[in-house]
């Protein structure tokens, strides 16, 4: 879908994280424009992570597959 609207798109920027959340990150998970939304950041891995890797603790509310 297309912007029709003539307002600006916002766009999200490490400056809007939180601290506590870039604190929070895995060794290997960076904060980068995301690939769906190039007005949102996404969350991206700077090496491989093993199938089954365990890290958090996870803070927010919990979203369907559908839902995101």
């Amino acid at each position: 879908l297309q912007n029709t609207s003539d307002s600006p798109v916002a766009v999200e920027t490490l400056d809007d994280v939180p601290e506590h959340v870039l604190r929070g990150l895995p060794e290997d998970v960076r904060l980068f424009p995301s690939a769906v939304d190039k007005s949102r950041l996404g969350v991206w891995a700077t090496k491989s992570i093993l199938k089954g890797k365990k890290f958090g603790p996870f803070v927010g509310d919990k979203k369907k597959r559908s839902q995101v």
